[in-house]
């Protein structure tokens, strides 16, 4: 058995760190929208046997279930856990409640992903024991595969090293060599700081995604353009606003 976990940061808090772009009543609306965007991609998804969110928020339990994505409530705590127990939470409760023989754990802002890219990641784990695609910009993990789900701890925030290294070195130590990196643009592209926004938003156009929520909100909500600082300099953007 295969299952698809999608953890969700409580609405109240999501992307916190577009909150010099967004409201906080805005980024809800963002969440909203890409949780909207990634249900239907899951609904052309056929190799999961259970597809499981974990939130605290009605919204987005209630939007699970309208897509056929059970969903599991989050019961907030203070002072808020660490994001790596919440994920080991979620694990947890998962695994006593399902015999399951492999897992996939992706995020929320995969605003690119596509069908095809579930089920070639999916495909790949059930040949390794652990697959990581790495997060684009911030040599960090957007999707990580388990086989089996207990053979290693989620770990995402380690406090010096980027996740993608420090999880392989730390896989690596256990003595795992069935180790894969599923490598992928579009299910490697999130969204977490304001560069990401603009370069999203001109993305989504590329890719004939102007239909989705996300570009939607974007569309009506995002005030930011990009350029480059310097000719020579690829790597480095001004974001201003638009006028």
């Amino acid at each position: 058995m295969s299952i698809l976990l999608i953890p969700v940061a409580p609405l109240s808090r999501t992307k916190s760190r577009l909150r010099d772009c967004f409201s906080i009543e805005k980024l809800k609306e963002f969440s909203l929208a890409m949780f909207k965007d990634l249900s239907r991609t899951l609904t052309k998804v056929n190799c999961f046997d259970y597809i499981i969110t974990y939130c605290e928020s009605s919204e987005i339990l209630e939007l699970a279930a309208n897509y056929g994505i059970v969903g599991i409530k989050e019961a907030l705590t203070e002072p808020l856990k660490p994001f790596d127990d919440i994920i080991c939470e979620f694990e947890k409760k998962v695994l006593d409640k399902y015999q399951i023989d492999q897992t996939v754990l992706a995020f929320l802002d995969l605003i690119l992903i596509t069908p095809r890219n579930f089920i070639e990641f999916n495909e790949l784990l059930k040949k390794n024991q652990l697959v990581m695609c790495p997060a684009i910009y911030s040599a960090g993990v957007s999707i990580l595969g388990k086989n089996p789900p207990d053979i290693i701890q989620s770990s995402f925030s380690d406090p010096i090293i980027p996740s993608l290294v420090a999880f392989h070195t730390k896989a690596s130590k256990k003595g795992l060599d069935k180790i894969a990196i599923y490598d992928s643009f579009r299910a490697g592209y999130d969204v977490d700081i304001r560069q990401d926004l603009v370069v999203a938003y001109e993305y989504l156009k590329m890719f004939n995604l102007t239909h989705t929520d996300v570009f939607k909100f974007l569309k009506n909500n995002l005030k930011l353009s990009f350029k480059k600082k310097n000719a020579n300099n690829n790597r480095t953007f001004e974001i201003f606003e638009k006028k």
